[in-house]
């Protein structure tokens, strides 16, 4: 029988600007982190605010790199290229995950 952990969706949104060395350090480091932690149990969704930029005031991003975790709740935000695997596993709740 599967732990019910297994079985939770992760969603993500990605805020980048354009094609940034931050932004696509960003993007890297998050699909590594699915790929490592999350295979099969995530979906990324990322916008470019030069692009989008109504978006983003609409989710109150006002810096990029910027990751939200919407699901599972509760909602969290990191800021930032996303290197630090320890402090972004930490911030999105993902330690139990990860051990």
């Amino acid at each position: 029988m599967p732990n019910v952990n297994d079985l939770v969706k992760y969603e993500f949104r990605l805020f980048v600007a354009g094609d940034t060395p931050n932004s696509l350090q960003a993007i890297t480091n998050l699909r590594t982190l699915c790929k490592t932690y999350l295979p099969d149990r995530h979906t990324i969704e990322i916008v470019d605010v030069y692009s989008a930029p109504a978006r983003a005031l609409a989710d109150g991003v006002f810096m990029t790199p910027t990751l939200i975790k919407i699901a599972p709740r509760p909602t969290r935000r990191i800021v930032g290229t996303l290197s630090q695997l320890q402090v972004v596993l930490q911030a999105l709740d993902l330690e139990d995950i990860a051990t």
